[in-house]
């Protein structure tokens, strides 16, 4: 197969960054819409709870099965095939809230499942489907611009959602985000892909035996590339730790140091800020041991945890969200593009289906222990072991060989 000449200026990945817009626009608007529902006393909080539990299992579930069926069948199919489900999902839960039919919260529930599935799904074929699209010389480029619009998306989804919830109701809102999943299903272009060879006597073999060899075998791809593990447990680390820190006391230390929001809104501007410049920056900037500046990148988080050790000092935890922010986009570009570079192409959307699973399988974890162990150490231990936890989890992981450079083999 001809490698793909395209650039980031061209039509076919203008349509995949739409496309990769309008997917993350509805995912991070649905919760939003539910919330305002909630504050309105349309649903309550325990079925807020439910629903978006059973979103998070439609997602991790349908991660690795969208990874298998991206290499075997083709990204672009699978954007397709999920993207309508989401929509469809998103659907049924409109009619389960709005359309007083017999076991109405059933269908809602089944809903917001499907539509975690679509979302799930989505994740490793957007990411898979990258060089496809544009060269290889144009990989770490497209991935910025793709960050660029993901951090858009986690602001202007919940605004937007919020303000035709506010105009013309929940319902509206929700009608909304199904059209986002169909533009995402109908938007992005159909490049020639790779895809893996399923063998002779694959006609032979159970789908369930067949899923869990081809998931298998993208473990063992994996497994090429100690570079892999190392940055993937790293940023587990950091996840589970730093990022259910945070998410969890920044609202309690903010109102206990000022009395108000401030330091939280003051926090999300400023790592938002902070990975805006370092989008842009890894957009152009491409360093020979580009595992070791992502990792110190990656690293920076824990910066966080000890700038809330000062909250009374409102600079110094803004600083270091600025800079946790412009650490962490400088990673996640790295991170994706070397993925893109060094994996088979054939094996590339299983991998990445393990990339978000087990880095953001783990998260609930920490952030159901995290109010716990804070009861027990008290705030300001819990923030240095965390900050000591995110450093070193980033040390720990250039120790690895292959891993200042995220790349297998020399070039």
């Amino acid at each position: 197969m001809p490698a793909p000449s395209s650039t980031i200026r061209s039509v076919p990945f203008f349509r995949l960054w739409a496309g990769n817009a309008g997917s993350g626009i509805a995912t991070w608007a649905l919760p939003f819409v539910l919330g305002f529902m909630v504050s309105n006393g349309d649903l309550t909080a325990l079925e807020l709870g439910i629903f978006l539990a059973l979103r998070s299992v439609g997602f991790l579930t349908a991660v690795p099965v969208g990874g298998v069926m991206a290499d075997s069948a083709g990204s672009r199919r699978v954007i397709l095939i999920a993207s309508l489900a989401a929509a469809c999902g998103t659907l049924l839960l409109f009619l389960g809230l709005f359309a007083n039919l017999p076991l109405g919260s059933s269908l809602a529930a089944l809903g917001v499942i499907l539509s975690g599935m679509g979302q799930g799904a989505c994740r490793p074929a957007y990411q898979s489907i990258v060089p496809s699209v544009v060269s290889r010389d144009a990989l770490q480029p497209a991935n910025a611009a793709l960050s660029l619009s993901v951090r858009a998306t986690v602001l202007i989804g919940p605004a937007t959602a919020t303000l035709i919830a506010s105009k013309w109701g929940a319902g509206a809102a929700i009608l909304v985000i199904a059209g986002l999943w169909i533009a995402s299903a109908l938007v992005p272009p159909w490049p020639r892909e790779s895809v893996a060879d399923s063998g002779a006597g694959a006609g032979r073999i159970s789908p369930l035996r067949r899923f869990l060899h081809d998931l298998l075998d993208g473990y063992r791809e994996a497994r090429r590339h100690p570079w892999f593990f190392a940055g993937l447990a790293a940023l587990s680390t950091v996840i589970a730790t730093g990022y259910s820190v945070t998410a969890v006391l920044v609202p309690l230390i903010s109102r206990d140091s000022h009395g108000d929001a401030s330091l939280l809104t003051g926090s999300v501007t400023a790592y938002m800020s902070g990975a805006l410049l370092g989008a842009i920056a890894a957009s152009r900037w491409r360093p020979a041991k580009r595992g070791w500046w992502a990792l110190l990148g990656l690293g920076a988080y824990g910066l966080v945890p000890l700038g809330l050790l000062a909250p009374q000092q409102f600079w110094i935890p803004i600083a270091a969200y600025f800079l946790a922010g412009l650490g962490m986009e400088l990673f996640n570009i790295v991170w994706f593009t070397a993925i893109q570079d060094e994996v088979a192409r054939a094996k590339l959307a299983r991998v990445s289906s393990l990339d978000f699973i087990i880095s953001y399988g783990l998260a609930p974890l920490g952030l159901s222990a995290i109010t716990p162990v804070t009861n027990v150490l008290g705030t300001t231990t819990v923030l240095i072991a965390t900050s000591i936890v995110c450093f070193g989890a980033a040390l720990a992981a250039n120790t690895i060989p292959t891993t200042s450079e995220f790349r297998a083999r020399s070039r």
